[in-house]
């Protein structure tokens, strides 16, 4: 059994997918790094190639969230991120620094053309604070001499305890395409339930399809 949850699965530019992420998909189960890692590396190499939108993973969010501004060049300056109109940020509400993971995901976007940082929850004020912070940290990183504002979008709210990773990926394959048409986030409007439903499925749907055309 072991030797099975290790059996690489899809290994897709940097991620390294195994059978046990798989099997968060499956559910009732909170989605890891790795996946959501994935599915933004997917949208970045596959879907919206060459665009203005910086897809933040979900490690670098973390070291962000833990880090001090004065190193936040390491982290975000090979990414051009302040050359960016636009940035999508997995944030967990992990606070240890040894560990992986947490057990709440909520998604941070910024808006450069609106100089916004909007955070988007679906367990509403669960991550507001570390969102708010980042957010600030991030601002001072960008134009400590024009500092960004906050706020907080509405966002379609989770009845379980385990699906707040598949809220983050729904809500970014909601916002990315409004922002490359109106080239704004606010008045956007929330995603489906139905969308949330289905997502685990397409997902690994998605891997499945990857992994055969390796």
């Amino acid at each position: 059994m072991a030797s099975h949850k290790k059996r690489v699965i899809l290994s897709y530019f940097d991620s390294l997918i195994h059978d046990s992420d798989i099997d968060l998909l499956d559910g009732p189960h909170w989605l890891n790094d790795t996946i959501i890692g994935f599915y933004l590396e997917y949208l970045e190499k596959e879907v919206y190639v060459n665009n203005d939108i910086c897809f933040i993973r979900p490690e670098i969010t973390q070291c962000l969230k833990l880090s001090e501004v004065s190193e936040y060049p390491i982290f975000l300056d090979p990414l051009k991120f302040k050359q960016r109109s636009f940035a999508v940020l997995p944030l967990n509400d992990c606070e240890n620094p040894g560990l992986p993971g947490g057990s709440h995901w909520s998604l941070v976007v910024y808006s450069k053309p609106e100089r916004t940082f909007y955070h988007l929850d679906s367990s509403k004020g669960s991550n507001h604070n570390a969102a708010r912070t980042l957010s600030y940290k991030l601002s001072l990183y960008v134009d400590r001499s024009n500092l960004c504002s906050f706020k907080t979008l509405s966002s379609l709210q989770q009845t379980n305890s385990y699906d707040c990773g598949v809220f983050v990926l729904c809500n970014i394959d909601n916002i990315v395409p409004h922002i490359l048409r109106f080239n704004k986030l606010e008045n956007i409007n929330p995603i489906r339930e139905s969308e949330v439903s289905r997502k685990r499925h397409d997902v690994k749907l998605l891997i499945n399809t990857l992994a055969r055309m390796n």
